[in-house]
């Protein structure tokens, strides 16, 4: 079951750059900065209502986020709902014909367990599972 929309990723090429728009304009929350060495991305979460954004800056010129803004530049990359039993959410997806980029969930940000759905399969939206690692435990 889908409980909520966990976050919105935004891909940015400076956080740096982008975080004052967040933080000063929006006044919006920032909950932590962290990287994620294995998707090869720095990011930063903020709290917007019940809704994280999630702002991802590429660290690597070969990372899936640098490669998503050489064909689209920066802006919404994908949407994350959130999620009980991530292995059964993507097991029921696969028997609803979704193609899911990951069929085992794997490590992200702030340690939550994630699976991608691939856009092929979803109206050319890139959503995301996510399951917090407070649920995982």
């Amino acid at each position: 079951m889908i409980k909520k929309v966990d976050h919105i990723g935004i891909a940015v090429k400076s956080l740096e750059d982008a975080l004052p728009f967040y933080t000063d304009v929006l006044k919006l929350p920032l909950l932590g900065i962290e990287e994620v060495a294995s998707e090869k991305v720095k990011v930063a979460f903020l709290q917007a209502g019940e809704t994280k954004l999630e702002l991802l800056e590429p660290l690597s010129e070969d990372s899936a986020i640098a490669h998503f803004m050489e064909k689209r530049g920066e802006g919404i990359h994908h949407v994350a709902l959130g999620v009980e039993s991530i292995q059964d959410r993507i097991d029921d997806m696969k028997k609803n014909g979704i193609k899911m980029i990951q069929d085992v969930p794997k490590k992200g940000a702030g340690g939550a367990l994630v699976a991608f759905m691939h856009p092929k399969s979803t109206g050319s939206i890139l959503y995301e599972l996510c399951q917090s690692n407070r649920e995982a435990e």
